[in-house]
């Protein structure tokens, strides 16, 4: 296991203007997470960590402070180099899936391949191979509506692991499960940590929290909170 550091969160500031008032979602957020670490990001509503996650995930630049993804300083790119580095480094799962409706789970896998210009036989390769990860090697050529919740959120997990990213960020994974799927596809979160993934929870919800070996919780846009926390009994009882 590395100790490199991902992501070096300095000072983070962010500012919103919403009409005549400014409204402060981050007042000075500052934390390291370092390779293979498995970190949840809570907080209540208004708390700052969905505009903690969208800088996280380079979908937002901090009004001020400093935000270094991977030896990347995100304020000094260009939208181009941004995007690009967003493609390459972070690996996205929501809750509502983003999948295509008329796309079989492999063609939705494949899809961040062709935004980085790979060959189609080398697509459909690495594509394959990480639906055997999560185990849907039997369903990739299904369409969403074909699929279940939980397979379909498998495929989302497969299309933000298919770049080899340094991040797997995932924002409320399981909010549109019923709990045993949930539960599964915290299960694959765990076999893709112990295979050496840095995973980034953003959630509400504790028990989804209490998967994560590390718990930041903000609350009115400062840091209210970093702990270890002890692995989740799921893990030791899969080793016996």
């Amino acid at each position: 296991m590395s100790n490199s550091t991902i992501i070096d969160s300095r000072d983070i500031h962010k500012e919103y203007r919403m009409g005549t008032q400014t409204v402060h979602a981050l007042r000075g957020v500052s934390f390291e997470i370092k390779q293979n670490e498995y970190v949840a990001i809570m907080g209540p509503s208004g708390s700052g960590k969905s505009t903690m996650m969208n800088i996280i995930g380079c979908l937002d630049t901090p009004s001020k402070g400093d935000y270094i993804l991977n030896g990347h300083d995100v304020k000094k790119l260009t939208d181009n180099q941004l995007a690009e580095v967003r493609n390459r480094e972070i690996g996205f799962v929501f809750q509502t899936f983003n999948l295509l409706p008329r796309s079989t789970a492999l063609a939705n896998v494949e899809l961040p391949l062709i935004y980085s210009g790979i060959r189609s036989s080398e697509r459909r390769k690495r594509a394959i191979e990480v639906l055997e990860k999560v185990g849907l090697a039997d369903r990739m050529h299904h369409k969403p509506n074909e699929l279940s919740g939980g397979q379909r959120q498998r495929v989302a997990v497969a299309r933000a692991l298919i770049n080899n990213p340094s991040i797997l960020l995932a924002d409320e994974p399981t909010g549109n499960l019923d709990s045993k799927t949930g539960q599964e596809i915290m299960e694959l979160f765990e076999e893709l940590h112990a295979a050496g993934n840095t995973i980034i929870l953003v959630t509400h919800e504790e028990e989804i929290a209490a998967h994560a070996r590390r718990i930041i919780r903000l609350r009115d846009g400062l840091l209210e909170s970093d702990t270890i926390v002890a692995a989740p009994i799921l893990a030791e009882a899969d080793l016996v």
